[in-house]
């Protein structure tokens, strides 16, 4: 397999976690967004939409993170990273999409480089649109969070689920535009938990090739 990514981007990330937690192995071929590589017709070959992550299967190139997770977990069913249950499958989905569909899209690097470009928003109104969308996202997560007695150390139960593989990558972002992490015990409980598994350090971005040495 041939994985299409971007050290810090968000979607790589949580793709990188599903693939180490399921012990699949592949070729990491590095898109630098900084230099705009998505955007020339060679990526466009690959992914149409222009977007990382693409995951070449030897079969077919996949696009969109949520559509491949949902393909490996099926591909590869052990461990399962989606609870047997249907109502705690539907609650790891919403825990995953809270993340995916609200909060991630509007602080992604098109979008914020649109703002930079587009209305000349400096560095603080950028950090302060990101919180802006991750402060209530984050808010219902830690409700839900808080709300179930029996968690365990992860989202859902006491080994990592989808929804953590989304929310990790979140929090590491979360820092990165200087959001105030303090009012979500339960979510950096959470963090600290996946920071202890060797999955999640291999998929952190500090640890892949294209990181930049300084």
């Amino acid at each position: 397999m041939k994985l299409y990514n971007f050290f810090r981007s968000g979607t790589s990330h949580r793709l990188r976690i599903v693939l180490a937690l399921k012990g699949v192995d592949y070729d990491y071929l590095a898109v630098d967004l900084r230099r705009e590589e998505h955007l020339g017709e060679r990526f466009r070959a690959i992914n149409p939409q222009q977007l990382v992550p693409a995951l070449d299967t030897g079969e077919a190139t996949l696009i969109q993170s949520p559509a491949i997770i949902e393909w490996l977990e099926e591909r590869y069913p052990e461990p399962p990273l989606l609870p047997a249950d249907p109502l705690a499958r539907a609650r790891v989905r919403a825990m995953a999409a809270i993340v995916g569909y609200d909060i991630h899209p509007l602080n992604n690097r098109r979008v914020l480089e649109y703002l930079r470009n587009t209305f000349a928003c400096d560095e603080a109104a950028v950090n302060a649109w990101c919180t802006a969308w991750i402060a209530p996202g984050f808010a219902a997560l830690e409700q839900m969070l808080a709300a179930d007695p029996a968690r365990g150390a992860f989202c859902f139960g006491g080994a990592p689920t989808v929804a953590d593989a989304y929310l990790v990558p979140q929090v590491a972002s979360a820092r990165r535009f200087g959001v105030d992490l303090a009012p979500y015990p339960n979510i950096l409980a959470v963090d600290r938990a996946c920071a202890a598994l060797e999955a999640f350090c291999r998929a952190t971005p500090g640890a892949q090739p294209d990181t930049p040495s300084a």
